[in-house]
């Protein structure tokens, strides 16, 4: 090993990384508390995730040991930003970009199923019970899941309605001290094993729009809850579902909060899904570089060859671009909660056009990325079990997910134009 690539932490593939991780870079961001976690993480992708991919994605789902597994760790902690009221004091140092950190690496994997799967569902469907202030559920929900011991999944998306929550039909009426619920949910992530759902119901009348939703805490073992598998071009693993309430007699007590709890969730839930796109990106330069550094035609390795060269260039000038901008935002949101800010929901929300355009930024980059490198990878990147191919699959799965694309621009654009940054 060369000294220099002392200094790299992880790949030694050029970009393969973000640049911090060469340790000869200087960082406004990160510390030694950040170091530490990285590697923390590292460690349990490369030994506890990477070698079963495979079997996760066709068995459908995780096994109920990796959760364990990632509470013990720290992941599931990290993913709600070791929320002190249920998981005791925060580690030293600890701040947004720990759970930057954990998305970044655990996306190595290349698989969203499997980042779905074990922290994609808790990352957008506990948020909203640990910040509703309802302290039963905060513990009777919040700490089994943080422990690994149950799962739960975000029911908000619908047939008719996705982002946009006024045309919501689901419906909760009001029996004494319960509320009766009917309606169905569609591509509900982790809907297939989740112990919980973090529901959106319409209280209020058909006229009373977005003002008239509410999220309401379900238990999968309540009379009329049902699910059924939808087969996904990608994410096998995440146990994407469609999910049935019948009857379902809720309890007044399992009431989250109002509108304003979605609104705040879809402000990570797209940061989130930006770091997965970037992460997936960076993975498709490292497999493009490896694979044209030793992969020859025309009698030269396919590096020696213009085009290539410069394929692999716009994809690294795109992925670093897309970095820095994540953790630019970053900062922004952990700022906020570092200067402690009264009313943190508003000023999370003044976020929310910035991180609307990062998953733009971030997803329209993946399907460069993932297009680059399945030419240069040639008839491979047609074949199951390649990487590439993988990749690929996924796609649609980032652009569509948490606001599509053209719904998140033109979201972006309403907030700029109405002044409301």
């Amino acid at each position: 090993m060369a000294d220099s690539e002392s200094f790299q932490f992880g790949s030694k593939t050029p970009f393969a990384e973000p640049a911090w991780y060469d340790s000869r870079n200087d960082t406004p961001y990160y510390t030694e508390h950040h170091i530490k976690w990285r590697n923390t993480c590292r460690k349990f992708v490369d030994e506890e995730i990477i070698p079963f991919i495979e079997d996760w994605e066709k068995a459908g789902e995780l096994p109920k040991s990796i959760f364990k597994r990632a509470s013990e760790v720290g992941i599931l902690q990290t993913m709600l930003t070791w929320p002190e009221e249920v998981c005791g004091p925060r580690p030293e140092g600890f701040d947004g970009f720990f759970v930057f950190i954990t998305i970044d690496e655990i996306c190595r994997c290349a698989s969203g199923g499997v980042v779905w799967g074990l922290i994609g569902g808790l990352g957008i469907g506990l948020p909203v019970v640990i910040h509703s202030g309802n302290a039963k559920l905060q513990q009777e929900v919040g700490m089994p899941v943080l422990r690994g011991d149950k799962t739960i999944a975000l029911a908000v998306s619908e047939p008719t309605a996705g982002s946009d929550v006024g045309n919501l039909k689901t419906t909760a009426i009001e029996d004494g001290d319960f509320y009766v619920v009917n309606g169905m949910k569609k591509w509900i992530t982790c809907g297939m094993f989740a112990d919980y759902f973090t529901t959106a119901v319409r209280t209020g009348g058909e006229d009373s729009g977005m003002f008239g939703i509410e999220m309401l805490l379900i238990e999968r073992t309540r009379e009329g809850v049902s699910t059924r598998a939808m087969d996904c071009m990608g994410v096998k693993g995440s146990g994407t579902a469609l999910v049935f309430f019948e009857n379902v007699r809720v309890p007044k007590t399992n009431l989250l909060g109002g509108v304003q709890m979605v609104l705040q969730n879809f402000v990570m839930e797209r940061f989130g899904l930006a770091v997965q796109a970037c992460r997936f990106s960076r993975e498709c330069v490292r497999l493009s570089i490896e694979h044209c550094r030793w992969r020859k035609a025309f009698g030269k390795p396919l590096a020696d060859q213009p085009v290539v060269r410069h394929r692999i260039a716009e994809m690294v000038r795109q992925v670093e671009t897309t970095h820095a901008l994540l953790e630019s935002l970053c900062y922004r949101f952990s700022a906020v909660e570092r200067k402690g800010e009264e009313d943190w929901f508003s000023a999370l929300l003044r976020g929310g056009a910035s991180a609307a355009i990062a998953k733009v930024q971030a997803t329209k980059t993946f399907e460069h990325c993932a297009r680059m490198a399945a030419h240069l990878h040639g008839g491979n990147s047609y074949v199951k079990g390649n990487r590439v191919e993988s990749l690929y699959r996924h796609v649609l799965s980032l652009a569509i997910p948490g606001g599509s694309e053209d719904v998140m621009i033109d979201y972006a654009a309403r907030l700029m134009l109405k002044g409301r940054l």
